[in-house]
């Protein structure tokens, strides 16, 4: 079994921090019904690439981006106060199109099933 780097440990570390941090402490409208859904850093720990979803959609993700750059001081020092870092990493954001990705493809599945369900009975289970 390989071990974890320590990036992959302060990353999860930082996700569950950043999730409580727009949870609890930020009032922003634009943050609200965000989601973190992963953190990436840099092996030396210097940056950080923060991935966030929201239930709306892509269609706010401009206001969403433009609400965690007002908001990166603010996120960058709560972080540091509950994380012991030597530097705390250089922040980035950016929308986790996955979900996006994974609903379209849901999406289609259901269509092809709905179109193709009369024709194709499922097999009899014995």
């Amino acid at each position: 079994m390989k071990p974890f780097k320590r990036a992959d440990r302060v990353a999860a570390l930082m996700q569950r921090v950043l999730s409580q941090i727009l949870q609890k402490e930020i009032q922003d409208p634009r943050l609200d019904m965000v989601t973190i859904t992963r953190v990436r850093l840099s092996a030396d720990l210097k940056f950080a690439r923060i991935y966030f979803a929201s239930i709306s959609g892509p269609d706010r993700r401009a206001s969403i981006a433009a609400g965690f750059a007002d908001a990166s001081g603010y996120v960058k020092r709560a972080l540091s106060a509950q994380i012991a870092l030597r530097y705390m990493p250089h922040l980035e954001f950016f929308y986790d199109e996955s979900y996006d990705y994974a609903s379209r493809i849901d999406g289609i599945l259901k269509t092809l099933e709905s179109e193709n369900g009369a024709d194709h009975p499922q097999a009899e289970e014995e």
